[in-house]
């Protein structure tokens, strides 16, 4: 099924892109966290994958126009326009045991494998020199002229975020007579 959104597009084809590599992957970052139904404002995919694929990963995002912007053992940061792909590569044991026990979903990208909401904890706790693991390698910030417009980017999010958490947990409703003690 064929995604509605630019960023629901992009994730399709960077998984299309992966599975053709026979790459393990696994989603992490604010996307990853629609499936454990929390919403966070983002423009990018984040993955997890094995590090053993990083150079067949790399040769196939510039085969597809992306440009490598910063790529280390840990982490490779990838920018299309104003389309964005971050990878985390899986070498060491705890990261390979997140990605060996991510969950599969099926959403409108097909089958999607998404790191435990303990898992995107632990990625993001900061490391010995302050920074979350999953920023250790790379460039954490697009530059202001590839932005896309707020609204047209919340759009692309919550078309994916949709796709990836179809059914939100009941919430309570308040009516106009409730009180709130401030």
């Amino acid at each position: 099924m064929a995604a509605a959104s630019r960023l629901g597009r992009q994730l399709e084809e960077v998984i299309a892109s992966l599975s053709k590599l026979d790459a393990r992957f696994a989603l992490i970052g604010g996307l990853a966290l629609a499936s454990h139904k929390v919403i966070r404002a983002t423009q990018d995919i984040d993955l997890l994958t094995d590090s053993e694929k990083a150079e067949d990963i790399d040769r196939e995002l510039v085969a597809i126009g992306y440009q490598c912007l910063h790529r280390s053992p840990d982490a490779g940061n990838y920018l299309r326009g104003d389309e964005r792909v971050d990878f985390i590569y899986a070498s060491r044991p705890a990261a390979r045991g997140l990605l060996s026990s991510a969950t599969s979903i099926q959403t409108a990208f097909g089958e999607v494998r998404v790191v435990s909401s303990e898992g995107l904890i632990g990625l993001s706790v900061p490391t010995d020199n302050g920074h979350p693991f999953a920023a250790d390698g790379g460039i954490t910030h697009v530059p202001a002229a590839t932005r896309l417009d707020p609204f047209e980017a919340l759009d692309n999010l919550m078309t994916v975020i949709e796709a990836l958490c179809p059914v939100w947990p009941n919430r309570e409703i308040f009516s106009s007579t409730d009180r709130f003690l401030i």
